[in-house]
């Protein structure tokens, strides 16, 4: 299951339009908010397909059986960009557990470089939902080699959940193609292609500079 969130006009559009702007984005704390924000609404949407089981809660007067979700969840991300997007999620599933991969570009030659996954701190997975996270997904390859690492040393999921507020096709097809099992992609913009140093086009630039600085 894909779902494209910007597809359906929402306030969703305004923060990633936001993020876009080159006169907006240079606020770093409104960067980092809207990421946090984009979580939040994605995990309203995601909360809409989990499990749930009625559960009595006692009021004042009486008592009430509410819908209440009732699935294991466990909210990972890639630092460091997706570390607003993941609080954002967070906000919402305040009683989820979490996991943080760390996951870097390693130069090659020209604009060749490979994915390096550094750390992981992670729960295990059996019988646990997953909501595998990050800001932008572009050429694919972290998100999969994230997920892979959560798999072998953590143990599958019963369904994994991909959250990202702008993808590109190319990362998108190479997603489904590596990512096995039950998994459903929560997108908030998908933009067309990448350009040579696999950057999304038009996208919005590096989102772990833009939310907490340029790297040395």
């Amino acid at each position: 299951m894909v779902q494209v969130l910007g597809n359906k006009p929402s306030v969703l559009n305004r923060f990633i339009s936001e993020m876009r702007n080159v006169d907006v984005q240079g606020d770093r704390m409104r960067f980092r908010r809207n990421l946090e924000r984009c979580g939040e609404l994605m995990a309203y949407e995601i909360s809409k397909v989990l499990h749930s089981e009625e559960q009595e809660v006692v009021t004042p007067l009486g008592t009430h059986r509410s819908k209440l979700p009732a699935e294991a969840l466990v909210i990972a991300t890639i630092l460091r960009a997706g570390l607003p997007l993941h609080q954002g999620l967070l906000s919402y599933f305040d009683d989820a557990e979490n996991a943080v991969i760390s996951a870097y570009r390693k130069p090659g030659h020209g604009n060749d470089f490979t994915i390096e996954i550094e750390y992981l701190s992670s729960p295990a997975m059996k019988g646990k939902t997953l909501i595998l996270c990050d800001s932008m997904l572009a050429t694919g390859r972290s998100m999969v080699l994230a997920w892979e690492a959560i798999v072998a040393e953590r143990g599958t999921p019963n369904h994994t959940h991909i959250a990202t507020v702008l993808a590109s096709e190319e990362g998108l097809e190479y997603c489904q193609k590596h990512i096995t099992g039950p998994v459903s992609f929560w997108i908030g913009e998908l933009d067309p292609e990448l350009n040579s140093k696999s950057y999304i086009v038009p996208g919005l630039g590096d989102a772990g500079d833009l939310a907490y600085g340029s790297k040395l």
